[in-house]
């Protein structure tokens, strides 16, 4: 039985235990006409939720040659993604001393949508060479099945010897896990599991880290002067000072030499006055 046919044999079920024959057709006729037009909406919902999956698939490869010529300005600027991080709300949270020392190593990051666009994603993190693991890069992909049931594929990171991150606390499934018990990689190289949980780490770096990691990073450098105008060229406070010192130190070598000078020529002159004025009592004397 289709789901009009069951509104209709509900609503006639009640007209039977109490009402009139005919206000129970009527509203047997507006049940009918309403269960018309909701169809007719969900044809369009679902017309409009495939067109709107192609436009996103159009657009992502637009976004490519983008991003990438985004990270190329990128790492030019000394621990970007180290900064981004740490000027993040959520993120610089769950950094531990480690993490910190491990993202100065890292040069890029890419999120890469599934072909079709809903079935899921892969965040990288691309590294140069560094004394922690032999790793390159990181990958970590989140996977959606038909029925809309996520699994995680991750490889687990090849830790140099004596080198390497212990595991946080384990949580049954179901349970939401505190932050502050885990680093930024032993999340990242977690087991598979596949209970239906919400990763949030992954989605702040889907949704507002990788479209826009200046967002949060910009008000880090409006508040501390993190970088100069020049990409990458830090202007902390005591380089100011060095600066300032310097130019002061110029300043006060050229106002010495000016005086020495001035202190010169008006001896010259004085001496030239007392001469002139000694020659002048020789003459009266005469």
């Amino acid at each position: 039985m289709g789901g009009a046919e069951e509104k209709k044999a509900k609503v006639a079920e009640r007209g039977q235990e109490g009402g009139s024959p005919k206000a129970s057709s009527q509203l047997l006729d507006s049940i009918e006409k309403l269960q018309v037009i909701q169809d007719e909406l969900e044809a369009i919902n679902e017309k409009a939720s495939y067109e709107v999956l192609e436009v996103e698939k159009k657009f992502n490869e637009l976004r490519k040659p983008v991003f990438a010529k985004r990270n190329e300005v990128i790492v030019s600027i000394q621990d970007f993604w180290l900064t981004a991080f740490l000027s993040h709300p959520v993120l610089g949270d769950i950094l531990s001393k480690e993490d910190k020392e491990i993202l100065k190593h890292m040069v890029s990051l890419e999120l890469e949508e599934a072909k079709d666009v809903k079935s899921g994603y892969s965040i990288t993190l691309n590294f140069s060479p560094n004394p922690y693991f032999e790793d390159k890069k990181l990958t970590k992909t989140y996977c959606y099945d038909e029925e809309g049931n996520l699994s995680i594929r991750c490889e687990p990171i090849k830790w140099k010897e004596g080198k390497g991150i212990t595991d946080g606390d384990r949580h049954e499934k179901g349970a939401k896990r505190p932050y502050t018990s885990e680093s930024f990689f032993t999340w990242f190289s977690e087991v598979v599991w596949s209970d239906g949980r919400v990763d949030e780490i992954a989605e702040i770096i889907r949704d507002d880290l990788w479209p826009n990691p200046l967002k949060h990073l910009q008000n880090e450098v409006d508040a501390t002067g993190l970088y100069g105008e020049g990409e990458g060229e830090e202007v902390t406070g005591e380089s100011n000072v060095g600066i300032n010192e310097d130019e002061d130190e110029e300043e006060e070598e050229v106002v010495d030499d000016d005086d020495k000078e001035y202190r010169e020529e008006d001896g010259d002159d004085e001496e030239e006055i007392d001469y002139e004025g000694t020659d002048a009592d020789a003459d009266e004397e005469d």
